[in-house]
């Protein structure tokens, strides 16, 4: 069978694609529900009052709010995979942030971060 030039042929799909997709899922949860544990510490981890160091867990909860309708409209637009690994690469970068920091803005902006990574299950 020939191609003409204006014809891509059909991508395959590996088989490789859903364990990746599960496994991302999971990273995703995970990370999401990390800080539950400490929650009750943070106040004084971060040395901070209480009603601030809730701000770490919302801050997680509001972005992945934000973030989920939206990286599936972008998944539309620009492409799964590509959205996919945008996501995860935000979640690295605020896990790198918060895991650097034992002060309430950098935690915040760093969960901020990864709840953003919340984009990455409509992507799945």
């Amino acid at each position: 069978m020939t191609h003409t030039p204006t014809e891509r042929p059909a991508r395959s799909a590996s088989g490789a694609v859903v364990p990746v997709l599960a496994f991302a899922g999971i990273v995703v949860a995970v990370m999401q529900t990390l800080l539950v544990p400490v929650i009750k510490d943070l106040p004084q981890l971060l040395d901070t009052s209480p009603s601030n160091a809730t701000w770490v867990l919302t801050s997680t909860l509001l972005s992945g709010a934000v973030a989920t309708p939206i990286m599936g409209r972008l998944g539309d637009l620009y492409g799964k995979r590509r959205m996919l690994i945008a996501s995860l690469a935000v979640m690295v970068a605020g896990a790198l942030v918060s895991a650097l920091t034992s002060t309430l803005l950098p935690m915040i902006v760093g969960r901020t971060l990864q709840g953003f990574a919340m984009g990455a299950i409509p992507l799945g």
